[in-house]
């Protein structure tokens, strides 16, 4: 599995989704953002972890039934127990919120052996629990029933789409309060890199509007005022 660098993972914990998908946007990535998806704890720390995948099929009732959580080689459990530390577990479960695709207890688990965060297109169950961890999880809806109701856990880090996103296991996963953007592996060091420096810019953009500043000419900066002004503001700001 591909290691993510100390230093892109700190770059990424520090800039917003919406900027990371400009970036991608600039490469012609335009299906990056998970879909639908909500953090549960709006408390919790941002998200930054190389995914690592599981995928739902929809259930065949004669293979699903509660017994075959008593199979140690279960893939979900698996797939609990198997997600490395500091990894993101992303569950492809059809956009079908109707079953959880797991609840507080696994999740728990994922939390205490070091993952980064959990993210389903579907729903998860015992959200009043979830709401209280200190660990980023995203779900589409609450969801009480089992998820065997109607997902069947069927393949660990493969490739699957996850709210409209393409997930290939070793894609850098970003989650903040705006939701969670999938970054293809080989471009998170520059994309780390671009966004840093892209944050900085609409930090310095944010303070001239607020001092009644015009948006036109600085945003974008079309003018050479604002890169002399924006460069006299980043040594000011050690940026």
């Amino acid at each position: 599995m591909p290691e993510l660098s100390p230093q892109t993972r700190d770059k990424l914990k520090k800039v917003a989704t919406p900027t990371l998908m400009t970036a991608l946007y600039r490469r012609g990535l335009r299906n990056q953002w998970i879909q639908d998806v909500h953090l549960i704890n709006t408390a919790a720390t941002p998200m930054v972890g190389i995914a690592f995948t599981l995928r739902y099929m929809p259930a065949r009732e004669d293979l699903n039934k509660l017994e075959v959580f008593r199979d140690r080689n279960h893939p979900q459990r698996v797939a609990v127990e198997q997600c490395p530390r500091g990894a993101v577990l992303v569950i492809d479960s059809r956009k079908d919120a109707r079953a959880a695709s797991a609840g507080s207890i696994l999740i728990t688990r994922l939390m205490v052996r070091g993952c980064a965060g959990v993210v389903t297109d579907g729903g998860f169950r015992d959200t009043p629990e979830l709401r209280k961890l200190s660990f980023p999880a995203y779900h589409n809806r609450p969801a009480a029933p089992t998820n065997l109701t109607l997902h069947q856990a069927i393949e660990i880090n493969g490739p699957i789409g996850c709210g409209d996103a393409p997930v290939f296991p070793g894609d850098v996963i970003v989650g903040d309060g705006e939701g969670v953007v999938v970054v293809p592996a080989h471009l998170a060091d520059e994309i780390a890199d671009e966004t840093v420096e892209m944050t900085a810019f609409e930090d310095f953009v944010t303070e001239e509007v607020l001092k009644g500043r015009s948006i036109l000419g600085l945003y974008p900066a079309t003018e050479e005022q604002t890169r002399k002004d924006f460069e006299v503001w980043r040594k000011a700001n050690k940026r």
